[in-house]
């Protein structure tokens, strides 16, 4: 007899990152694998999700209670509903010799969240692993997004109950103020290390995107603009295209770079904090923290 080993080629790595999505719409992805065996090879697809041990291996370590390198977690963000946040189809049958199949992924996200993810397995045989797929996306109630810089959150949801309003203080005669909306400001850290001596400035970026989604009715632009300019300017930053608009499903890029103005002092790094406005159906701020060193090139 003759042993043949199986060879199957898949059309994406190690991640398939179906991007941001509303909070209630559907996307899909195709994942096509080849066999290039003399053989047919049966498969069968399984999701971490939905591993029957799952619960077990949940009886850990919270993973908010470890470093970032330490956190080994797979499974993210699940859905409010109980459903599925990736499905994938067909998850069982045969590929011919010199054939291929496709594998039809679906995110279908029901609140936002920036941390669903989870792990697909194309097992052949039911037991050997051909291929393992990390299945990640955000979702977002509104229809920007921006992102870039280094995480200050954590990838996990929090389960305490954030009051919609920011507390005031009674007015005289004990009458109630009226309600506000507190606005929400997130934090984005970008870190810019200059190699020393060297010719090229330090370079970061954060990235202000638009969604398309068939939830939208309204085709408005999303405009953004990030302020302090010339503060950043002094500490030796060079904004590029720090203002614009940009239409549903494009992206825009803020480029930033950073060489040390000839009177910085090692011992006190530059750190510049500025605000970026992102306006889209609503009215979203963002409190960029810029933070610049020297690093020696060894």
């Amino acid at each position: 007899g003759h042993g043949v080993m199986p060879s199957t080629v898949c059309s994406v790595g190690e991640v398939l990152d179906m991007g941001y999505v509303m909070a209630g719409d559907t996307v899909t992805s195709t994942v096509k694998i080849e066999n290039n065996s003399t053989l047919t090879l049966p498969f069968s697809v399984q999701l971490e999700s939905l591993s029957p041990t799952r619960d077990r291996d949940q009886q850990k370590i919270p993973s908010f209670l470890t470093s970032s390198v330490q956190r080994t977690e797979i499974v993210g963000t699940q859905n409010y509903n109980g459903f599925s946040v990736f499905r994938v189809s067909p998850t069982e049958g045969k590929i011919e010799a010199g054939e291929s199949q496709d594998f039809v992924v679906t995110f279908s996200p029901d609140h936002e969240s920036l941390y669903y993810s989870d792990c697909l397995k194309v097992l052949l045989f039911g037991k050997q692993t051909a291929h393992e797929i990390h299945l990640k996306g955000a979702a977002r109630d509104h229809p920007m997004f921006v992102e870039g810089g280094v995480p200050l959150d954590v990838p996990v949801e929090s389960l305490a109950v954030i009051s919609p309003v920011a507390p005031q203080k009674p007015l005289q005669g004990g009458k109630q103020p009226p309600l506000w909306p507190r606005e929400v400001v997130r934090s984005l850290l970008l870190l810019l290390e200059y190699v020393e001596g060297s010719a090229e400035p330090a370079r970061a970026e954060i990235t202000v995107g638009a969604m398309q989604s068939s939830l939208l009715a309204a085709k408005k632009a999303v405009e953004f603009s990030l302020d302090n300019a010339a503060e950043l300017q002094r500490a030796g930053f060079a904004l590029d295209g720090p203002k614009g608009a940009l239409e549903r499903g494009q992206l825009r890029r803020i480029g930033v770079s950073w060489v040390p103005p000839a009177d910085l002092q090692t011992s006190d790094p530059p750190l510049v904090s500025a605000l970026l406005t992102v306006k889209g159906d609503i009215t979203e701020s963002y409190r960029v923290l810029f933070m610049a060193r020297v690093v020696s090139a060894s």
